[in-house]
């Protein structure tokens, strides 16, 4: 995901696709400690993705534990 991507959601949608970034990035590295993950690269990208999600949500002011509480 792009930073112009990431910019351009607004707040529900940033918090909704942080969730999804982080399930993503468990899996990921579930899949990378039990031999399945061929492609190691994903990993790095999916944890930059929830890296660049933060980042714009923190700028943005957003309680992430209020938010992802709900």
């Amino acid at each position: 995901m792009k930073g112009s991507e990431v910019h351009a959601l607004d707040d529900h949608d940033l918090v909704e696709r942080l969730k999804q970034a982080r399930e993503e990035a468990f899996s990921l590295r579930f899949r990378h400690a039990t031999g399945e993950l061929e492609n190691s690269a994903a990993l790095g990208a999916a944890n930059r993705d929830v890296a660049r999600l933060l980042t714009v949500a923190r700028q943005r002011g957003i309680d992430l534990n209020k938010e992802l509480r709900r």
